[in-house]
This record gives structure tokens, sequence and C-alpha cells, in this order.
């Protein structure tokens, strides 16, 4: 096996690895029997990698296959008489416990990560020391004299878990395939048990310690080789020389140290590079950085740029959704020339929203990372659940849990559109009456109105409710099994309704559901290794466990549209590839923090620098613009701000722009113009063929009368917006509460109306005492705040705010009631206007009927009350009570004169505001407002959307019903008919 001399090989950016590998392979076992292909080992980088070399062994026709391994495999091998590997789960749970213990003696190590992050942060670092050969006496080389004390403690608990983790005998993969490779090396170093067939390594870049270990002593074997992807061979040699000391984040340093030890790799084919004008730009452009002043020197002799960049195409999209858009739409034409093309990207929104523009086609693309198992319907059901624990249950919580499609699966009866229509009719009372924090009571008084069915659901839901609400105290940590047996105890019961079984529920069947329930059983089997956790930190473990997983549905994807991640670009990123979201922050992504080890503190110990992974995305990205045909796409604004485009994208223009003699600008240009021609196509396709006018300021006119009835309170919005009025009296439309209540200005003024009325309603006498009314105004305030209030800290704080104007308030009401007493709180009335089916009524907060036998009219108000100027325009409110009072429209009162009328302030310092207030002024409002009735009545006007609003940041609660922004309050209405006219 002479053509093995020499050990390393190289396939350059571009071509397509596995046929390539496969076809030299095949080449150098011509004339040898079928059976010698078979005594060959071949070791590939990943699973992904193995299942493209099968492919490629394919193309050739029948023959034996060598024997295809996964390189981390390596632990099955002399390893084997070792004992069982143990779960990584266990490992990490083991880590999870020193990890508290450390945290009780000192919680300011966390620094605001949870158990479950450090224990996975930490597992991270145990593997890679494992990989790299680094024992517990690696972290003895570090110097913490210059660190901060975070650092030092920090390293004091790493040498104790080291040596827990690091000693004794392997249970772990990553330790088994160092030793393994270790004594594979050594053993042939000494020509000892050396392979009697062939071993390949195919397509890994040895970024681990241990691979690169095995990769070293293969290349040394006399029948041994490693093929090496996507290699640049236009590196100068003093560029490989200097990738040992500096470097990390190029895309050829994880190679430097095999070529320093096996010698540059020699081509495994003579087959070259689809572009390889491009190629030595790139390579140019990607230089270390303290070497980039080689751009000047070197760039003069590139080849020509027009040419080298024929095939590539800059798409600079404003947002991520043009992005999305036009990247689809070059799938799109690739699959209706039927040619194939393969989406590198790293990020899963973008790849999440070109999937669903696809859509649009029905074409369903070959994504190879499927989808993430805490993002599947069973994953976010465990989720949800598992938020429950320590916290209250609100509306908004329990309804995503009532209308989750796992829910109530397993019955018959109450099958998923009964127990939608349930949940609806559930939601609906919810929303209009409470409580803000459903319990198992809400639900019985809810079910005593309704059928047999409701009584059935609602009993069921009830006894959840009860159990749920046993959890809401449950901050404290507790042992793991417990919580696993309480969310999936939870879980099964929700998911087999009031008549049904879990075991026939959606929530363990299917694909996705069997393979959730093999995650929660390894859960289970290894809880025991792990600390008590809180609420907090056990949904964080659960999320990770399954975020670990992926799921591909068993549907039928275009055999020509692939989207890979992209490590997959070594055996993807061929043909037309698309190299999506190279901006900073998703290619490449950000870096994780280390909570362990600083930078100095790794190097010192022997582990590779956190800029590694820099380096890693940067050989993707070199393999993946060396394709024949490349389009480069990025965003340029995402939701919170402009970006940065990719520090290889930006190396890339940025030396283009600075060799006009190769013709780098026009070149530049070239790829953006063809970029911006598919934009705009994208863009075409966003627009519709036809003109849609907007909407015009609506001014509707329905069949008169509109209303047979007002309230006052509804005056001043049609004086302001007609609209609201129309859409409230006439359509009968009424906003829905929002889901989750909150401590609002609302619900604050109901309540402060609910405390005066209530300390009213005790008929205090002009001669109590100050001290006693007022201790009797703060005891209604508690009592009034813990009944309608379910907030603590809203509860406090209002209470505190009562008591701080309390004072104020008793001394006014005192002065108030010495004028007179209240006749009327919060009592309807009502007056029919003359000639007119019509009545407008009103529910005054307090009318006191005087000692001269006049009244004076309150308004309470937890704000700022309005102005003489706003009640002479607008706020007619107190006016037309005043006048339904000299009208008789209180029966506790009959016709009587008005002494005046004002608003008591409930908050600020509790003033009472007297207005301004005349019988003429009185008599004015009176007949405006007869006058404005009589015409909406009549139907001689049209009720115009925002006719006269107080101030242009005005929004109300049927803008949308009106498609307000389509038309301004500069455009003029034009009243139309509605409705049935006759």
């Amino acid at each position: 096996m002479a053509e093995w001399e020499n050990g390393l090989f190289a396939l350059p950016p571009g071509v397509d690895f596995a046929g390539e590998f496969v076809a030299g392979f095949l080449g150098r076992m011509a004339g040898q029997p079928p059976e010698a292909i078979a005594r060959v080992t071949i070791y590939a980088n990943s699973g992904r990698t193995l299942t493209a070399l099968q492919q490629a062994f394919d193309c050739h026709g029948p023959l034996l296959l060598p024997q295809l391994r996964v390189i981390t495999d390596l632990g099955a091998g002399p390893a084997a008489n070792q004992g069982p590997l143990v779960a990584p789960l266990a490992r990490r749970l083991q880590l999870a416990r020193l990890i508290d213990q450390l945290l009780r003696t000192r919680p300011d190590l966390a620094a605001g990560h949870s158990v479950p992050e450090l224990a996975r942060s930490l597992t991270g670092l145990m593997v890679e020391m494992q990989s790299e050969g680094c024992g517990p006496e690696a972290l003895e080389r570090i110097d913490t004299g210059d660190h901060a004390r975070h650092w030092q403690d920090a390293l004091g608990f790493l040498r104790i878990a080291a040596q827990f983790y690091l000693t004794g005998t392997p249970v772990d993969r990553p330790a088994r395939q160092r030793a393994s490779a270790e004594l594979a090396a050594a053993q042939w170093a000494r020509e000892e048990n050396l392979p009697a067939a062939p071993v390949i390594v195919a397509g890994s870049t040895g970024s681990h310690g241990a691979t690169r270990t095995f990769m070293q002593a293969v290349a040394g074997l006399p029948n041994g080789a490693v093929v090496l992807p996507g290699f640049d061979f236009d590196q100068p040699r003093e560029i490989w020389d200097r990738l040992d000391e500096e470097g990390e984040d190029h895309p050829q340093a994880r190679f430097a140290p095999l070529v320093k030890a096996a010698g540059h790799p020699r081509p495994w084919t003579k087959t070259k590079a689809p572009a390889p004008d491009r190629n030595k730009l790139v390579s140019l452009a990607l230089r270390p950085a303290p070497v980039t002043d080689q751009w000047i020197t070197d760039g003069p002799s590139l080849p020509d740029l027009m040419r080298a960049c024929e095939g590539l195409t800059l798409i600079e999209a404003d947002q991520p959704r043009s992005e999305a858009e036009t990247i689809a739409l070059i799938m799109r034409e690739a699959a209706g020339s039927n040619k194939p093309i393969t989406l590198i990207a790293a990020n899963s929104g973008l790849i999440r929203r070109v999937v669903a523009a696809l859509d649009r086609w029905h074409l369903r693309p070959d994504d190879s990372s499927g989808q993430p198992l805490h993002l599947t319907a069973q994953g976010l059901f465990l989720r949800h659940l598992a938020s429950l624990f320590g916290q209250s249950l609100t509306i908004d919580r329990l309804l995503i849990l009532l209308k989750h499609p796992m829910t109530a699966t397993g019955s018959e009866l109450f099958g998923s559109n009964e127990a939608r229509r349930q949940a609806r009719e559930l939601e609906l009372r919810l929303r209009a009456r409470g409580p803000a924090f459903p319990d198992g009571d809400a639900l019985r008084d809810w079910a005593s109105k309704g059928d047999q069915a409701r009584k059935t659901w609602a009993e069921w839901l009830a006894g959840i409710l009860d159990r749920i609400a046993g959890f809401e105290a449950d901050h404290a940590p507790r042992p793991l099994p417990d919580r696993l047996a309480d969310l999936r105890t939870l879980a099964e019961t929700l998911a087999a309704g009031p008549d049904g079984d879990a075991g026939n529920s959606a929530l363990w069947s299917g694909k996705t559901g069997l393979q959730t329930a093999v995650i929660m059983d390894h859960m289970a089997t290894h809880a025991g290794e792990g600390p008590p956790l809180s609420p907090a930190d056990f949904a964080a473990l659960l999320t990770d466990e399954l975020q670990a997983q992926s799921i591909r549905d068993d549907v039928e994807t275009h055999p020509l549209l692939r989207i890979r991640g992209p490590r997959e670009a070594r055996t993807e990123g061929h043909g037309t590839v698309i190299l999506s979201g190279l901006n900073e922050g998703e290619w490449p992504q950000p870096l994780d923090p280390d909570p362990w080890l600083s930078r100095q503190m790794r190097r010192q110990a022997g582990l590779t620098l956190p800029e590694r992974q820099i380096g890693l995305a940067a050989h993707d990205f070199q393999q993946g613009i060396a394709a024949k045909r490349v389009i480069l796409t990025r965003a340029r604004r995402n939701a919170e701000a402009e970006t940065i485009p990719s520090r290889w994208l930006n190396r890339l223009t940025n030396l283009m722009a600075g060799l006009p003699d190769r013709g780098g600008p026009e070149a530049l240009a070239d790829m953006r113009k063809r970029g911006a021609e598919w934009l705009a196509m994208a863009e075409a396709l966003t627009r519709p063929e036809g003109e849609i006018r907007p909407a015009p300021r609506p001014s509707p006119v329905p069949p008169a009368p509109a209303f047979r009835e007002l309230p006052v309170t509804d005056i001043s919005l049609l004086i302001r917006d007609p609209y609201a009025v129309y859409a409230k009296r006439a359509l009968g439309l009424r906003p829905l509460n929002p889901l989750r209540p909150e401590p609002d200005a609302a619900l604050r003024g109901q309540t402060l109306h609910s405390i005066v009325e209530r300390l009213l309603k005790t008929n205090p006498s002009p001669d109590i005492a100050a001290d006693q009314m007022r201790a009797e105004f703060l005891r209604i305030t508690a009592e009034v705040l813990r009944q309608e209030v379910p907030w603590p800290a809203a509860r406090a704080f209002w209470q505190a705010r009562m008591e701080a104007i309390a004072d104020r308030i008793v001394a006014d009401e005192l002065t108030r009631l010495a004028e007179g007493h209240p006749q009327v709180i919060e009592r309807r009335g009502a007056v029919s206007l003359a000639g007119m089916d019509f009545r407008l009524t009103a529910k005054p907060d307090r009318i006191d009927l005087l000692n001269d036998g006049r009244v004076t009219i309150y308004d309470y108000k937890s704000g700022s009350p309005p102005t003489d100027r706003q009640i002479a325009h607008f706020d007619k409110q107190l006016i037309l009570e005043a006048a339904m009072a000299r009208r008789g429209g209180f029966d506790a009162l009959g016709p009587v004169d008005v002494a005046g009328i004002r608003y008591i302030q409930l908050g600020g310092e509790g003033r009472t505001h007297e207005r301004e207030y005349s019988p003429e002024m009185e008599a004015r409002s009176w007949d405006g407002f007869v006058r404005l009735v009589g015409a909406y009545l009549s139907g001689d006007i049209g009720f115009t959307s925002m006719r006269s609003p107080e101030k242009t940041s005005y929004t109300g609660d049927y803008d949308h019903l009106a498609r307000y922004g389509e038309w301004s309050l500069a455009d003029s209405a034009q009243p139309g008919k509605v409705g049935d006219h006759g």
C-alpha cells in the first residue's frame, strides 16, 4: 500500500468531499481483490459524514464496503473491558450536586447562573480536559496571583471537581476515546499491534485533542492515511508556521499541529476546486489578524476578481423577513430549474422563516436539524407544566394548558373539539368576572350554572387546580425524583381528560411522544444522582434535556432543497450554496462566557482558548464560500438595532474594495447588483397585483334610532369619538379584558370607589371623632384590598397611599357631613327625553342632600379630575347628572336644585376640587346634549371616528375596527349608510 506513504492528504474547499474521497479511495484500491476493500477501516468525523460516504460508495455500484466508523467511537475498542459507560446526564447531575453544596456556602459564586447552567458548563470543561489529556494536575499549573478573588475561589472548587471527575477508571466516552488514541499512538510508535489493513481518517479537522492524537498516529502508519477537508493549499508556508502560536480564530488553525507533525498534505485526488481563483481571494482575506498587512503585498498578485467572483451573489436585506423571503425565492427557482441547492444557516429563527416562506409554493425542504424536542407539542406541554411550580396560576397560564393539543386527548367524551369549547366558554367567564388567579372553587361556581358536560369537565379541572394550588408555595429545593414524579402525574392527568386514560392520549404516542417518554424515563433513572432543585432550576434542567434532542417529521421532502448547519458545509458545501445570516452574533455566534476559567487560566492549564469556536466556524465559512455558485445573505437590521456584518464578510468586502487594479470594486458591485435583483423580485412577490386603497375615515349612519339609551359616561365619548359609541351601543361590541389582569389604573379606581362607598354605607355621624373615622376608613381599606386585589405588592402600595391621604379625606368628609348627608350612593337614575324614544341614565358616585334642600353632586377620581375648560367642552358627566337631578331623575331625591359639582381625588393629596357651576351653564349643556343626541338618533349625521379627540395621542378600544392608520385626523369623513334602512 505504497500509495499511503506520507500519510497526510487533503481536499480543497468547495469540492464534494464525500464523492472525491470515495473516488480517491477506490482509485488507490484499483487492481486489488474486492475483499481488500472490506478490510479497510475508515473513521469519519461524524455520523453525517459517514452517511455521505455511504451514499458516495453507492454511486459506484455494488461492491464490498470498508468498515465505516465514527471517530468518537474509539472508546468502544481497547477500553471496552473497563466496564459500561456512565450516562452523561448522571455525570452532569453528580457535578450539579457538588455545585449545589458549594453554593450553599458561597452563593455569590453563582453570578446569576442556575445550578443546571453551571453544571452544564462545568461538564463541558471536564470533557474538554479529558479530550485534551489534562488531568487534575493541569490545574496546579495555574497561577492565580494576579486574578480576582472570584477566579481563585472558582479554581479551588475546580480542583475538587477534577479529582472527582478526572481520576479513577475512565467511565466517560471522551476519556475512553483519549485513552484509546494514546494507547494506539504508543503501540504503533513501538510498531506493536500494527493494523494489517489500511486505516483512514476522513473529514476530521482534529479540533479535539483525542481526535488529533489519533489522526497523528494514523498518519504515521505505513498503511494509514488522514484526509483533511477544506485544506487551504493557497496559504503560504510561513503562515502555517505561525498558526501554532497565534490565530486561534483562523479557519486553518486546527490543521497546524498535524502539518507540523506530518508535513504538508498532498492532494487526495487531482480534482481542482470549482472556483480556485476565489479560494485564493478568500485565503488572503482570512489571513491571521497580525499579518493582514500582506493584503497590500499579496493583493496585487491575485487573479482577476471579476472572474473569481462571477459565481458570488451578495444579498443585504433590510430586515430578517426580507432575507428569508429572498432565500425562499432562490430555493424555489432552483427547484423549478431542477437544480440542487443547499442553505447553510446557523440561525434557527431564519430557518423557520425560510421554511414558512417556502410553504407558499408547497415546498418542504430537507432540514437536517429537525425540530428541537423542546419546541414540539409534547415538549412545550411539559415545559408549561414545569413553569407552574412555585408560581401563582394566572388566567393565561391556565388557558395555555386547556387549549394545548395534548390536553384531554385520552378522553372519548371530551375530545379536542369539546375540550376546546369548554375552554372557550371558561375563558369568556374568567375574562369577564375573574378571578385573576383561578382556583378550584371558581371552576365549581362556574360549573353550577351549566349542563352536565360542563359540570363533569369543570369538576375534573377543579381537582387539577386544587393540586396546582399546592404547588404555588413550592419555592424551596426538593428532590429531583419527586419533582419529576409530580410533573409526570400532572401531565398525564391533563392529557387523559375527565374520563380518559393517559395511555390513550397523544402525550406519549407517536414518534415525538415516544422520544419524549424516553427522555423522561432517562431523567427518572438518574434523578437520584442530582441535588434538590428549586422550581426554576428544575424547569431549566428539563429544557436542557429536551433541547438536546430533535425530531424529524416522517414527511416527504423535496429532493433538491436542503437546509444544513454550518458544520455540514464540509459535506454539503458544493453545487449551489446559500450562506445565510452573515452577521456578528449569528455566524459566528457569540462565545459563551466561561464561569470557571479566564483566558489566561485556560492557557496556563493547557486548554484551548474560546476563539477556537470562532476558528471552527470560520473553517465552515471557508468551505461553504468555495462552492461553484454561492449566495451570501445578511439583514442590515434585526428586531433590536442595526447589525454588524460577519467578520469574514467584512474582511472579504474590504479586501475587494481595496484592489481596484484586480477589478475588486467592480466585482463587489456586481455581487451586490445580483443580490439587489433577487431582493427586488422577492419584494415584488409581497406586493399585491392590484392597487389596494387605504380605508377612508369611517362615519357610519345606522338605521334610526341607533340606540335608545345611553349612560351619562358615554356622552363625552359621543362628543370626542362617536364611532366608539356606535361600535359599543349600535353594534354591541365590547373589548375583552386582558388574559392576564394586572393591578392597573382601572382596577385601582374601582377599588378606591368601593372603599369610599363602603365607608359611606356605614352612615357615619357628623359628630364622629376624626380618629375614629380614620381608623374605620383604614380598616375598610384593608378589607376591600384583601377582597378585591389579589396582588400583595399592589395591596401594600395602595394601602400606603390611602394611609397618606387618610387625614385629608377624613377632615373633608366631616366637613361634608356637617353640610348635609349622602342621599344617593352608586344608585342608578334615568331621564327620558321628550319627543324622543331615548333615556339618559346615570349611576352617580355620590349625591349629598344639603341642609338647605339643595344637592351637591360628587365624583371620585383616582387620577387628576377634569378642569373647568374640559367640563365646558367635553366632560359633561357631572353637569348632565345635575340636569337629571333637577328633572327628578333620581328616585331618592325627586326634582331638586343643585348647589354645585365637586370631584374628590382619591390619590395625590386627597383634595376635594370644586368646579364652576351655574343653572345657566347646566341649561346650555343640557340643550346642547339634546341637540347632539337628536342629530344622531335621526340619522342626520354619521358616527365619525375620532371626530374631536382631546389629544392627538388619544387611543380608543375600536381604532383597529375603524382602521385608523390608513387614514389620519386630517382626512375628512364621508358619512355612509350602513345596515337596513328600509
